[in-house]
């Protein structure tokens, strides 16, 4: 805001100001830039337990270890220690291989009313929140496959497998034979309303299986739930599920390749869930050509290798805005879902920074686009001094009139060492109002908090991070994902179970905007769906607002204790209905006089104070 403006600002609201009560007990936050903080991440001691930690704005409020049955008791998995065995065995050296720690990786997260669901290689395992407030494990369900990702849905879990050693059963030893009728690679769905007899009451094969899946609901049928399946794997031979054929789409028009798969779950009768529909997302709007996005390899000379596009890794739905993004390959994606079964691509993009679009978020107003890139397919430390900051870091798109145009790229600052497996990877809004905060897992990288507001410049807010696992070689560990769900952060950590965390009030994040965020809560929720969240006309929101404007420099101080003030009256109950007219009306004359997001946090704090009852 201008000084000009602010002049007019401070006489329309001479009027109130006189009415407002006093304001000498009234403390704004510093508006000064937040000092340099010394980054503490590098060079935290190794171990797998008891490895150094390090935390900025960000608190650990309890770790849990991996149930029993989900640990690896001989070791953990390392691609250095398997590509040397690989090179002996090739040399005939005769060596006893540890077992593969992979198999046992935790995975994805859910939420239900008093639960979190915990995805993993080899299962799922549900925890309850207890009376403390505390987490408590309360179900293992043992179906070896991978990668295990959850989604919840009243008592029904969605559970992607996608290896071969996937039995329909959910038995261990693995599947014998080119194709078996015993093996499942696919969406399973289990029902947990007796957590002491969970069952399996469907198991949707599909052609390549299932990497990661995300459940969509039916635009007006509650009774409809829908599931975008992404499968990655090796195409399945027909000769063990009927219509499963790979190849160049030239060659053979019918490929599984350069699809997705819209599975449609009767909730009445979930074992009739089948799939309805693989639509070809990726065909060339002229030509009609099945894959006609990104072939593979170098977009520009000296650029990243991006993969090609022959299917969607992530898929994150908005249904509030009928759209979803898709993390695709050698593309980044924007659907049209208001036809669930019929998703219609309305635009894509590309970059030769990015290696493998992994995952997406939408703001909370669907005016922005965040791309993860997992460079490395998150085994690889690729947060090293060398590296280029550009690899394996978020993207920021705007969705403009035009399209999709990219704003600014953020990855971590700190440096990691060659023993951590690190880049972007799963992430979830924070929802601040007035602002576009991110909390996300970067593997061994740890967990960061950023800033999108600007689109041009995303600033990291906080951290959390752990040393490697071991000194010598790199481990699969790390955070696979960050989520904020109801006031606190769930990251499962692959290797050491499932941690969770609380903001800390900061210069860059005030306890109110915390406070407001944890206004908004859910029975349910869904990482790769995203639910739109809408602010209640509550004090603690106006003063998050009031923050935002006075740490921007775009409020005047004696304007900004009359509207605390008036505000802490409401809060005791003793509101002046005139004086909060006229804050609002002075304040949305702000907002008109305003512009960006200055003048949508004068409209957002009008309207609150116009509500104000």
């Amino acid at each position: 805001m201008t000084m000009t403006t602010r002049t007019l600002f401070a006489a329309a609201l001479m009027g109130a100001s006189l009415a407002a009560c006093s304001t000498t007990d009234i403390v704004l936050p510093p508006m000064d830039a937040p000092p340099p903080h010394q980054d503490t991440r590098a060079g935290l001691a190794p171990g797998l337990y008891d490895a150094g930690e390090a935390n900025w704005n960000l608190t650990l409020v309890q770790s849990l270890p991996q149930p029993e049955g989900f640990v690896d008791s001989e070791g953990q998995w390392s691609p250095q220690i398997e590509m040397a065995l690989a090179k002996d065995m090739e040399d005939g050296k005769d060596v006893p291989r540890p077992p593969k720690g992979i198999s046992f990786a935790n995975s994805d997260l859910a939420f239900g009313k008093d639960m979190v669901v915990m995805g993993n290689f080899h299962g799922f395992n549900v925890y309850k929140v207890g009376s403390n407030s505390k987490l408590k494990h309360a179900l293992s369900v043992a179906c070896p496959g991978g990668q295990g990702d959850v989604s919840i849905h009243g008592n029904l879990v969605f559970f992607s497998t996608e290896q071969r050693r996937g039995r329909l059963d959910c038995g261990g030893g693995g599947v014998e034979g080119e194709s078996s009728a015993e093996r499942f690679i696919g969406v399973r769905i289990f029902d947990i309303s007796d957590l002491s007899a969970p069952r399996q009451v469907a198991a949707v094969q599909t052609c390549r299986g299932s990497h990661t899946h995300t459940l969509v609901p039916h635009p007006t049928d509650p009774g409809i739930l829908y599931v975008y399946n992404s499968g990655t794997s090796a195409v399945r031979p027909s000769s063990e599920l009927a219509g499963c054929s790979d190849g160049d789409p030239g060659d053979n028009p019918d490929t599984a390749l350069y699809s997705i798969d819209v599975i449609e779950v009767p909730l009445d009768a979930p074992q009739n869930a089948r799939v309805v529909n693989s639509p070809r997302v990726f065909a060339d709007r002229d030509s009609g050509k099945v894959d006609g996005l990104w072939e593979g390899g170098e977009m520009t000379e000296d650029a990243q290798t991006t993969a090609a596009t022959v299917a969607c890794h992530d898929i994150l739905a908005y249904p509030e805005f009928a759209l979803a993004a898709g993390a695709c390959g050698g593309n980044g994606i924007l659907l049209d879902i208001s036809d669930p079964v019929n998703p219609r691509r309305i635009d894509e993009v590309s970059d030769p920074n990015m290696a493998y679009w992994h995952s997406a978020n939408f703001n909370n107003d669907a005016t922005k686009l965040l791309f993860a890139d997992e460079w490395g397919g998150g085994i690889a430390a690729r947060c090293q001094a060398d590296d280029p900051p550009e690899w394996g870091a978020d993207i920021i798109y705007d969705r403009t009139e035009s399209g999709l145009e990219k704003r600014g790229m953020f990855k971590i600052p700190t440096v990691q060492t060659a023993q951590e497996n690190c880049v972007s990877h799963n992430g979830q809004l924070i929802p601040v109002p007035g602002r576009d905060i991110l909390v996300q897992g970067w593997y061994s990288g740890g967990i960061s908090v950023i800033d999108f507001t600007d689109s041009e410049h995303p600033i990291e807010i906080a951290y959390f991070d752990r040393g490697p696992v071991s000194a010598e070689n790199l481990y699969l560990a790390g955070h696979w994902a960050a989520y904020w769900h109801n006031g606190r952060i769930y990251a499962p950590e692959i290797a050491r179970g499932l941690d969770v965390l609380e903001l800390v009030p900061s210069d860059y994040l005030t306890a109110n905007e915390i406070a407001a965020a944890e206004l908004i809560t859910y029975d349910e929720a869904n990482t790769q769906t995203q639910v739109m969240a809408n602010w209640p006309a509550e004090p603690v929101v106006a003063r998050a607002y009031v923050d935002q404007l006075w740490r921007t420099d775009a409020i005047d101080e004696a304007l900004a204790k009359d509207v605390l003030s008036a505000v802490a009256e409401w809060d005791a109950g003793r509101w002046d209905a005139q004086l909060m007219t006229d804050l609002a009306e002075a304040l949305g004359g702000a907002a008109e006089r305003s512009e960006g997001k200055t003048a949508e946090r004068y409209a957002a704090l009008a309207e609150i104070l116009g509500e104000a009852r």
